[in-house]
């Protein structure tokens, strides 16, 4: 009988690492970028930077808990996009974020239980894609749960990329 390795410990590690990640640069950047003239700094002259919006008119939420996490970068609420994969559903802006939050649930739900598989936690590959996208779909999910909308910051304005996040890569 031959004894399969598995590869859960990195499933888990890379979806921590991703969520990790992903919530302290959107808290870091967002915090840092709302002292900085114009809420954005050049990284690579010419092609990329970071760039934060905010929205003074969206007030944030009146329980304390949630008020303390949509405020703490800044006392402003971050402008948010509302929809998913280029702005898809943008045009029904509530509707769209609770449903790419019931998806991201989904998603990693069912990622959850893909990656319990035998077959799966015995594929190293396979275990660090999924922990990346399980990342991914949690700090977004959160971010569509807390903030009403996914907070992006990272912009490739060379090539006229949409802003993405660090989840969007996961």
């Amino acid at each position: 009988m031959t004894v399969s390795r598995s590869y859960r410990w990195l499933f888990v590690s890379l979806a921590a690492f991703a969520l990790v990640t992903d919530q302290a640069t959107k808290y870091g950047l967002f915090k840092w970028l709302h002292g900085v003239p114009g809420n954005e700094s050049e990284v690579v002259p010419g092609w990329f930077r970071f760039t934060a919006q905010f929205d003074p008119t969206t007030a944030p939420s009146a329980n304390g808990f949630v008020n303390a996490l949509q405020t703490y970068s800044a006392p402003e609420m971050p402008h948010v996009n509302k929809g998913a994969l280029f702005g898809i559903g943008g045009d029904h802006k509530e509707l769209a974020n609770m449903l790419f939050a019931v998806v991201s649930l989904v998603a990693a739900v069912a990622i959850s239980v893909w990656a319990t598989r035998k077959s799966v936690a015995s594929d190293g590959w396979l275990c660090a894609a999924l922990g990346l996208i399980m990342g991914g779909a949690v700090g977004n999910c959160y971010d569509r749960l807390v903030f009403h909308g996914v907070r992006d910051f990272l912009y490739f304005y060379k090539i006229e990329w949409p802003v993405f996040n660090v989840a969007d890569c996961g």
